[in-house]
């Protein structure tokens, strides 16, 4: 097995092309061909954890956070960056980031959060936008199925909850046609005069090199017309952060005191006591100020995130609880998350979870 195999897995899980534009997710340091030897799980790679895996014999890190964020332009070790990244190409470790690529993933950052407050009932709080891609091609109205079959098993058609879906006035999928082709150019070049059939169907956009390699594996043309528009929909599937519910109301300080002991902070700081039940709750690990208008708007009763700023909490308007349960707690249980998932997907290689604590902020 080699560090790609890894990858593969991991980005089957949380697609890159879903990462925020902002960001640097991906293969940060070494090299994807490498012969596996094992694999630390981390939140952050610092020069500590590369110590962790040089002594576990792990050459590959699996970080949520990038160590490599705004560009090494010196490798000197002056920097604790510069450090980490030194060892790790000294000992030839890989390290690789997921970042806001598991945090847009349905079952990543956020879902861990849900999952640890017992939250039910969950949706995505932002959906992402420009997500949902639509195919339209013309193939011999003989060959359409076998192109249908291809198209759906690379991926094609799975949006959600829905599957292989067929095409109707209320949505997208597959859709035939009765347009004549005048004329069409065979595999041979010779020429033709023959029914075709449109055949259309939708893709979520990190599928479309592995659509359209399918599709002019599996079309009859030497020349395949094709046309791929990005649909305006909104992912259900994709986006940053989660709403869900309570199985049952609680107090405002009872919820505070069960956000404590669940996801292990001592300190919260959060945004003036309403006098209301808490039962509808929004999550969003990582710096969330952004998200409490869609938390607002979606009728939650609290938002847990971290980061926040003094006017932030003016932003509560009285009408939903903030807490800010910190940074690192919000996303602590992320290296869980995905030891969990590589154990399932990897049986026969060591998967560890690092024992760092990477936690930057004490508290007195």
């Amino acid at each position: 097995m080699i560090v790609q195999d890894v990858i593969d897995h991991l980005e089957a899980l949380a697609p890159l092309s879903y990462a925020e534009d902002f960001d640097n997710v991906g293969l940060l340091v070494g090299d994807k061909n490498a012969e596996l030897t094992g694999v630390l799980v981390t939140l952050d790679t610092l020069e500590s954890v590369v110590d962790e895996a040089i002594s576990e014999k792990c050459n590959l890190i699996v970080s949520f956070h990038p160590i490599v964020f705004k560009g090494l332009k010196k490798l000197t070790g002056k920097t604790y960056v510069e450090r980490a990244v030194i060892k790790a190409l000294k000992h030839d470790i890989a390290i690789y980031s997921m970042h806001t690529a598991l945090d847009n993933a349905f079952q990543g950052v956020n879902d861990m959060i849900c999952n640890q407050l017992g939250l039910t009932d969950k949706i995505i709080l932002i959906p992402q936008s420009g997500t949902i891609k639509k195919l339209t091609t013309y193939v011999p109205k003989n060959e359409a199925e076998a192109l249908r079959t291809a198209l759906f098993k690379a991926g094609a058609g799975d949006i959600g909850n829905y599957s292989n879906c067929s095409f109707n006035v209320e949505g997208y999928g597959t859709f035939k046609g009765n347009d004549k082709s005048s004329p069409t150019i065979g595999n041979k070049g010779e020429t033709h005069t023959q029914a075709e059939t449109k055949v259309t169907v939708i893709f979520a956009k990190h599928l479309e090199s592995k659509i359209l390699r399918t599709l002019f594996e599996v079309h009859s043309y030497e020349e395949v017309a094709y046309e791929v528009v990005t649909i305006e929909n909104k992912n259900q599937q994709i986006g940053m952060g989660m709403v869900g519910e309570l199985a049952s109301p609680m107090s405002e300080t009872e919820f505070l005191n069960y956000l404590k002991e669940k996801m292990n902070t001592g300190v919260i700081r959060h945004s003036s006591l309403l006098g209301k039940s808490i039962q509808k709750v929004a999550v969003l690990g990582g710096s969330g100020s952004f998200a409490i208008s869609a938390a607002k708007a979606l009728g939650a009763d609290a938002f847990v995130t971290s980061d926040l700023k003094y006017h932030d909490f003016f932003n509560a308007e009285n009408r939903i609880l903030l807490a800010d349960i910190g940074h690192y707690e919000s996303e602590q249980f992320t290296k869980n998350l995905l030891t969990a998932y590589l154990k399932k997907k990897i049986t026969n290689f060591a998967i560890i979870l690092s024992n760092t604590n990477t936690n930057p902020v004490k508290y007195f």
